[in-house]
């Protein structure tokens, strides 16, 4: 009877079936995991290039603020701040995308670790900058319902380096650094660098002059390729120092 049934191959079908299943629900479990890794990996490069991107708006709204302030040692010195602020500097910020940052204060804050790391890696010795908190805030406040963006930014300002003049809390040559710092989900961070000099006056002037010489240029360049037939047709060139037209 042992024998009989040894020999028989009822069941058989069963134990391939329960094999079968098991493969595709390995099959099935891998396919899951490959498809997870692929969102993470596109969502954290959506979150990496929104910071980038906000990072480097944080950086030019604080240009516009730079324009105002006709004094930069109040920057750096901590008096002078920009309109884009989200309270005090002080405390715990609560960021869109969820999780707290403490930008300044005592303790561990973001502004305590840039300038560490600015000073460990002492590139410029006495001139090495002296970072201060200048603007904060979500960078959705930029343009309330236009912009949607979980990005937290804050923009620190010291003297430019270069200037070799050994007191970083005094600006010589009218050059700053802008560090602009974009906070997102996931621990998503980038990191912005620019320098901003500042421009006489009168040569923004010649500038907006000669750019108004040049679109006027432009039009009556293009009314001048339809005038009437057997009239000359008129040259005209900008003078560079008044910034008028002379029509030869």
């Amino acid at each position: 009877m042992l024998r009989t049934r040894v020999r028989s191959e009822e069941g058989a079908a069963l134990i391939i079936a329960l094999m079968s299943m098991m493969l595709l629900t390995a099959l099935g479990a891998a396919v899951i995991m490959v498809s997870n890794t692929e969102s993470r990996i596109a969502d954290n490069y959506r979150n990496s290039q929104e910071a980038l991107y906000a990072a480097d708006a944080a950086a030019e709204r604080v240009v516009q603020d730079l324009l105002m302030i006709p004094r930069w040692n109040d920057i750096l010195n901590g008096t002078a701040k920009s309109a884009f602020v989200d309270g005090t500097m002080g405390g715990q910020k609560t960021l869109p995308s969820g999780g707290r940052v403490t930008l300044s204060g005592t303790g561990t804050t973001a502004t305590s670790q840039l300038q560490a790391e600015t000073d460990t890696a002492n590139m410029w010795g006495p001139d090495n900058p002296s970072w201060q908190l200048f603007a904060w805030g979500p960078i959705s406040d930029l343009l309330p319902g236009v912009v949607r963006s979980p990005m937290y930014v804050a923009v620190w300002i010291a003297d430019d380096p270069a200037e070799d003049d050994g007191n970083p809390a005094a600006d010589v040559n009218g050059t700053l650094t802008v560090h602009a710092e974009a906070y997102g989900p996931s621990g998503t961070r980038k990191v912005v660098e620019v320098t901003v000099a500042r421009t006489a006056s009168t040569e923004i002037e010649r500038g907006q002059i000669a750019q108004r010489g040049q679109e006027e240029l432009n039009q009556r360049a293009r009314k001048a390729a339809v005038q009437m037939p057997g009239k000359a047709l008129t040259n005209m060139r900008m003078n560079t120092g008044s910034g008028g037209l002379v029509v030869q």
